[in-house]
Parts: C-alpha cells; structure tokens; sequence
C-alpha cells in the first residue's frame, strides 16, 4: 500500500470513504480487513462496493461487519463452501452423466481383471504352484462367462447407460423449461435452444441467499421474525440505514453495478442530506439525464438495494443475469433489465465516490501484485479456476489503471491488496499453492486481509500520521474493546 503522493497522509478531519472491489472469494479478503477497521476505530463516512465487495459494503454501513468474519459469519461458515456451485440442472446431469460412465466401464474393468488374474495364474504355475494358478484361473473364467452371458452385462449395461443418459436429458430439459416459464414471464428472450438448455454455469443463489439472511437477522435483532419478500427487506434495510446515519458504525452507501440492456453502470446511493442532492442531480456528461443511472435509495429506489445486491453477486457469462423491473413512473418506464457485475469498473466505482464528496479513499483490492520475471505457475485446467484467473488478471489491470488515473485527485489514496494469495474468485473449498506447497483455505484468506490492512495502513500510515492523536487503536481484548492512542 502506498499513498498516491508521498507527502500525503491520513486525516480524520477528512471525508473518507472505504471502497470493497472483487468477485467471489474476494469477500473473505473483504471481511479481514473490515475487521481490522473496526478495531482499529478508523473513521469511515462512506463505504462503497462492487462485485461481491457489494455486500461486504451493505454489512458494513449498518455495522454488520461481524457477520463477515465472526466464526458462525458468512466467510467463515462451511456454508461458504456452497457458493457459486454448479447450477442444480447442470449437477444433477453431471451425476446422471458419471453413474453412465461407471456403468459403461465395468465390462471394461472386469476384462481388466481377466488380464492380471491370467497373469497371477501364469506366476503361480512358474513358482510351482500350478494347482493354484489352474483353480484362479478357472474360477475367474467360469465367472467372467456367466456375467458375459446374453442376458446378463450385454444386456443390462446399455439400458442402464441408456436410462443415466435420458435421466441427464430429462433433467437439462426440465431445468431449461422451468428457466424460461420464470423468466418469460418479466422478460422475452431470443435466446438459443442450446443456451436455453445449458445457460450460465454457476449459480449466485446460495451466496445472495445467504447475503439476505444475514442482513435480516441483523435487522430484526432478538425477534423470531421470519425473513420478509426482498422489496420489504429492502425497505427494512434503507429505514434502518436512514434512521442512524451518523451514529457510530453507520455510513453511507454508493454501490455500481452494470446494465446489460442499457450498456451503462446503474449507482445506487444512500448518502447524507449534504451530498445526496449534488450527487444525484451533478451536471451529467452525456445527453442522458443523470437519473437514468444514479438511484437515491432514499427515495422510490429504496426497494432495489437488494436487486443492487442480486446484480452485484451475478459473475457475467459464469452465472445468469439479475432480472429488475423498473418503477413505471421511473426513467426506465417500467422495463425490466439485465443487470450484472462489471469486473473491471473499479474506476466508476471510485469516481462516484469522488462525486460524492469523498477526500480520501482507502479502496480495498484482493487482486495480488503485479508478477515478476520467473514467478510463472501452471494455469489452471478447471472451468472455475480459468474463468478466476481471468478475473483476477482483469481487475489487478484495472486496478492498476485507476491508480494512475487518480494520482493526485485525492488527499490521500491508499490500495490495501495482498502480496500474493492463490484462491481464485471460486475457490471456496481451498486451493493448492505452489509456492508454499499446501493447501490455502477461505478462512486463511481471512486472515490474511486482517493482516494487510495492519502492516499496510493502520501501522504505517495511521499510526505514522500526522494526527496521531485524533486516532484511536482498539484491540479486542476478551471480547471487549480497549482504546489505544497510537
């Protein structure tokens, strides 16, 4: 982490927001480094976020942290193994798939085994052991002829085969009709027979799921409440964030996602009365009117904060689209768009946090350092751990533009990132790591953002401020929390 100019430094008297980039696992780097915020008792005005540092920032404005990194929270559960799975069609037809491959190769292995009892039969003759090798070799024999029988393994092992095989069809085409009845009925589609089929690998339910309910456990607190419809949550959530703006452990929100129908990123805003105006209203580049992109959750937007969240969590081509309708009185006129995560908007994401009067930023970036020479690994041959390479590769580039772009806009900006993690955006059941020759968990990456956010912020640029006496250090001690001057 470095300042973007070396005679910059960290002021409380700032405003500051705290911005969450990344896909995926990225959220456990998230929930490390939020929680070394919080006790170190940084002052954060605004928290931001995209792709999955969307919900780190919607716990995060209603001091919901905790639930990130506790271990019962989200990124340390063995729930978080779950996330991103293959969608229910997709992993019921691979298990119908593999039971026809297993079935398919018993013939296989069973003239397999022929071969090597011949062989153990051949041995035991050689060593003098002919009445041996002669009765295993008979037995087999007489075995392998019985189970080769007409009515026996030619005819049993192509009907199973035959039966796994529909039973994977019949459960893509049950999948695919299902998808289009839910859909077509908020939004026509031309898409083909074969993606309709197959469509989008992954799925983003359980992590939006899970995202929901922790939210409402937060905001019913003791009450055995059952969760409510996602509009009612929403309004639950905007009531609670509006109420409290301003007490310690709320901040304002500002969330980016992108919309595939407009081909435009959507802004979704609770800020305070002092910036809220200007921000929703500021004099807009293109001839579109700025509301067309920015929505006050204060406002009638207020039921979309967890649509923001849905769209944030949907990885483009890995998982389908979130589907949100507009209000009819609204700039969209009621249509209903695709909406998903854009993960190279890391610069949108800190420009509105400029437009919303932000001083300084600290943005939170799990994308590891640039490589050097001779730091070259093998790629990786999995679908999941290709398409995280990627992401990671086009957010590090990304990241590495929005530092240039921004070199002296702020009064301070500082990049926590980690010098090298091997989790890609969907390993959530751990990964092997070449360079450390062991498995790397999610709860280690956990960690590891603890860790950063001390050595690469707190330590040297908070405590090694120029206030230091307007910081406060808070260590948990016992589950309580003591303050430190630094």
């Amino acid at each position: 982490m470095t300042p973007d100019a070396p005679d910059r430094s960290y002021s409380t008297r700032l405003r500051t927001a705290l911005l969450l980039t990344g896909t995926g696992t990225a959220g456990a780097y998230h929930a490390g480094v939020l929680r070394a915020l919080h006790e170190a008792g940084i002052k954060i005005d605004l928290v931001g976020g995209r792709g999955v540092g969307a919900a780190s920032a919607l716990f995060a404005a209603i001091d919901g942290g905790p639930r990130l990194w506790e271990a019962s929270g989200i990124w340390k559960s063995s729930a978080a193994r779950g996330f991103y799975g293959w969608r229910t069609p997709l992993r019921y037809a691979g298990y119908a798939v593999s039971i026809a491959g297993i079935v398919f190769l018993i013939p296989i292995a069973l003239l397999a085994l022929a071969v090597l009892v011949g062989l153990a039969g051949m041995l035991a003759t050689l060593v003098g052991l002919e009445s041996v090798g002669s009765s295993l070799t008979t037995a087999y024999t007489g075995w392998i002829g019985v189970l080769f029988a007409p009515a026996a393994l030619p005819t049993v092992v192509p009907r199973l085969v035959l039966l796994a095989l529909l039973a994977a069809a019949v459960v893509l085409g049950a999948g695919a009709i299902t998808g289009f009845l839910r859909d077509r009925a908020r939004r026509r589609s031309r898409t083909g027979s074969f993606w309709r089929l197959f469509s989008a690998p992954l799925s983003a339910a359980v992590i939006i799921e899970r995202s929901t309910t922790e939210i409402w456990n937060l905001i019913r607190g003791a009450a055995p409440l059952a969760i409510p419809s996602r509009t009612e949550l929403a309004r639950r959530y905007v009531e609670l964030l509006a109420d409290n703006l301003g007490q310690p452990g709320f901040r304002e929100l500002l969330l980016t996602v992108h919309d595939v129908d407009a081909r435009r990123d959507l802004v979704f805003s609770l800020l305070s009365p002092d910036h809220r105006g200007r921000f929703v209203s500021r004099t807009h580049a293109k001839p579109e009117p700025r509301h067309a992109e920015a929505f006050d959750l204060a406002g009638a937007s207020r039921d979309h904060v967890i649509d923001a969240l849905a769209a944030a969590l949907s990885v483009p081509l890995a998982t389908d689209p979130h589907l949100i309708t507009f209000a009819a009185d609204g700039p969209w006129r009621g249509e209903t768009h695709r909406l998903c995560d854009r993960p190279d908007a890391i610069g949108r994401l800190v420009e509105e946090a400029a437009y919303a009067g932000a001083e300084q930023i600290i943005l939170v970036a799990p994308s590891p350092q640039a490589a050097k020479a001779h730091e070259l690994s093998a790629s990786r041959a999995d679908l999941r751990g290709r398409a995280g390479e990627l992401l990671a590769a086009f957010e590090a580039g990304s990241l590495r533009d929005v530092q240039e772009q921004f070199t002296g806009r702020f009064a301070g900006f500082f990049v926590i990132r980690p010098v090298h993690h091997p989790l890609a955006s969907f390993d959530f059941t751990g990964v092997y790591d070449e360079r450390s020759d062991r498995v790397q968990t999610l709860s280690e990456l956990v960690d590891r953002g603890y860790e950063d956010a001390y050595r690469q912020f707190i330590e040297p640029v908070v405590g090694a401020g120029s206030e230091p006496a307007e910081s406060v250090h808070r260590r948990s001690t016992g589950g309580q929390t003591a303050p430190i001057e630094l």
